[in-house]
């Protein structure tokens, strides 16, 4: 009997990368029943989340409180260090040019994000990132995707 695909047959687990982006997706929701963007993230080190945050600009009247820019506030405060770089950041966007800087200057370890941003997002500008930073992409890609494109067809 051959061995079955792991992303079609295999349950949800703890630990893995799409358990820490549902945990994202979560974020996203509130964000979007506060009537805010719907991009969540969640910054996991040494397998725990240690900070959660949604788009909260609205909220704070702050064009700078992005999911990103709170959830690298709220891990560092947890960890009681500026430096980020033993952790990982799941975001259901990928980050905009003022995410990237400050991830750049958190030194984060990895971004994992679900659906690229071809208008704002930071790689269209070449990497902004720390030269250490890993980056993976794609993860409950369509979710986000088309909860972002949701949000926006309602507000047009």
């Amino acid at each position: 009997m051959g061995l079955k695909s792991k992303t079609k047959t295999m349950p949800l687990t703890v630990f893995s990368d799409e358990y820490y982006m549902k945990q994202a997706y979560q974020e996203a929701q509130a964000a979007l029943e506060a009537e805010e963007i719907p991009i969540g993230a969640v910054v996991v080190c040494n397998n725990k989340v240690i900070a959660r945050a949604h788009n909260q600009t609205e909220t704070l009247n702050d064009v700078t409180a992005h999911a990103e820019m709170l959830a690298i506030t709220a891990a560092a405060n947890a960890l009681g260090a500026k430096y980020l770089d033993e952790c990982t950041l799941y975001v259901t966007l990928e980050p905009c040019p003022m995410c990237a800087g400050a991830l750049c200057h958190a030194h984060i370890g990895k971004i994992i994000w679900a659906a690229d941003d071809p208008k704002n997002g930071f790689s269209r500008f070449g990497n902004m990132l720390h030269p250490k930073t890993k980056i993976d992409t794609g993860i409950m890609h369509d979710e986000c995707l088309s909860l972002l494109t949701e949000f926006f067809k309602k507000r047009r």
